[in-house]
Parts: structure tokens; C-alpha cells; sequence
């Protein structure tokens, strides 16, 4: 074979191999549009959305790009109210501002930015540093899913850029009913999510989720984690659930 033929072999190889990936980009964006519509997501754009989590209060507001995220919740020592825009993160004790370090402020940004996200997914999912990879369809339970990968880019996706989550998405519902993720932080670890007690508040679907990790701790290929759900190999940890919802929509 001469070498011009190889090479011609050799472009052609590479374009096939470059329209693969993107038609897996492509599907993974088309299922995650058709997702966000059918929980009715594109309302978060301008709302006002409340709830209750595990005794604190969270307010997540939305105009476009600009958000501000709140938490409020009491101890013996008064009431506390974090807030956490685009540009910063804030404390207040009984109306005071605290003076935060920078590793207490990084905490306390993280698990209010983490609460919101997981309440409103998929909602989050079109965000500039995701990466989507469509994985192909999966049976759970007697239903057919898609599974979609998502990654993120450094630049843009925080401090935990290096997680992978799995998602897997009916494909006539286009609801989302599992979650799976791996994370590096705190010494690492795996959970699986199993949707329950989904519910629609002006237009937008909230559900509550069944919190599981994986017998052997060490399992982080959070691709699998629908075969071990089927195989009862997964142990429940907790329950995710989200109380007192309440919903402002604007124009």
C-alpha cells in the first residue's frame, strides 16, 4: 500500500473518529435540553424558589445570569444567614457580619452552592464547563434509560472539577431518575441517587432522592452503579429530601 494511500486512510479515520465524538456531545446536549423541558427548568431562569433541608432554609434567586443563593438556620448562639452571589459569600450571626477565613468561607460556599445545585438538577447542566458524553441506553427496573456522562472543564467548574457524574434519563418520560457520582474531596468516594416523591410546584418537577454507595468503598466507576443497584449491591446511607417548597416566577 503506498504512502499516500495510507494517509488518505488515515484523514478519513480521523474524521470518522472526530464525527463520533461529537455526535456523542450532540445526543448527551439533545437528551439534557429534553430533560430541563420536561421538569419545566427553563422557569428557574427568573424565580424565587424555596425549601427546607435538614432543619435550614434555602432561597435560591434567579435573574438570568445573576443568581443569589441563601441559607438560613439557627443555633444557641443566634441566627445565622449566608449568602452567596455571583462576585461573593457572606455570614451574618443576628444581623453582624462574620469575619470568615478563607477555608471556612470555601466550606460554607461549597455546601450552599451543593444544596441548591442537586435540588435543581438537571437544571444546571447546560452550565459553559460541563462536558456531556451520551453512554447509550440502559434497562433499570424494567424501563429503558439514557445514560449521559458529564465532566467538567477546570476553568469554570470549581473546586470539584474532577468528579464525573452519571445521569440516567427515561427516554419517553425524559425525566431524571438516577444520578450516580464519584468525588475526590475527603478522601473520595461514590453515591448512587434513586429519584422518589417527584412533585410539580408551578410547573417545575422536585423530587426527593434514596442516598446509596456501593458495598466495596473503593468502587468509583459510577458506570456500573445501575447493574449494582439491580444486583443489591448498593447500601442506603440516607434520604434526600427537600420540604416546604415554595415557587415565585417571573417574566
Amino acid at each position: 500500500m503506498n504512502r499516500f494511500l495510507i494517509f488518505r486512510l488515515f484523514i478519513l479515520s480521523s474524521i470518522v473518529l472526530v464525527g463520533c465524538q461529537e455526535s456523542s456531545s450532540d445526543q448527551a446536549q439533545k437528551i439534557i435540553d429534553q430533560a430541563i423541558e420536561a421538569h419545566g427548568l427553563e422557569a428557574v431562569h427568573n424565580s424565587v424558589i424555596e425549601f427546607d433541608f435538614r432543619n435550614r432554609h434555602y432561597r435560591s434567586t434567579r435573574n438570568g445570569g445573576a443568581f443569589t443563593y441563601e441559607r438560613i438556620f439557627s443555633d444557641s448562639t443566634g441566627q445565622f444567614h449566608d449568602r452567596l452571589t455571583n462576585d461573593a459569600f457572606t455570614r451574618t450571626l443576628n444581623g453582624e457580619v462574620v469575619d470568615l477565613d478563607e477555608k471556612k468561607k470555601n466550606s460554607y460556599t461549597n455546601s450552599v452552592n451543593s444544596v441548591i445545585y442537586f435540588a435543581l438538577l438537571p437544571y444546571f447542566l447546560n452550565d459553559l464547563a460541563v462536558q456531556k458524553e451520551y453512554l447509550g441506553e440502559s434497562q433499570i427496573k424494567e424501563a429503558s434509560y439514557h445514560q449521559v456522562k458529564v465532566t467538567f472543564q477546570q476553568e469554570g467548574g470549581g473546586e470539584d472539577f474532577q468528579d464525573e457524574f452519571i445521569y440516567w434519563f427515561h427516554t419517553e418520560k425524559h425525566t431524571m431518575d438516577y444520578l450516580a457520582y464519584n468525588y475526590q474531596t475527603d478522601g473520595g468516594g461514590a453515591r448512587f441517587r434513586v429519584a422518589y416523591n417527584s412533585r410539580t410546584v408551578e410547573g417545575i418537577r422536585f423530587a426527593d432522592y434514596v442516598n446509596l454507595k456501593p458495598k466495596e468503598k473503593d468502587n468509583l466507576a459510577v458506570e456500573t452503579f445501575d447493574s449494582l443497584f439491580q444486583a443489591n449491591e448498593l447500601i442506603e446511607l440516607s434520604r434526600i429530601e427537600t420540604e416546604n417548597i415554595q415557587v415565585q416566577l417571573s417574566n
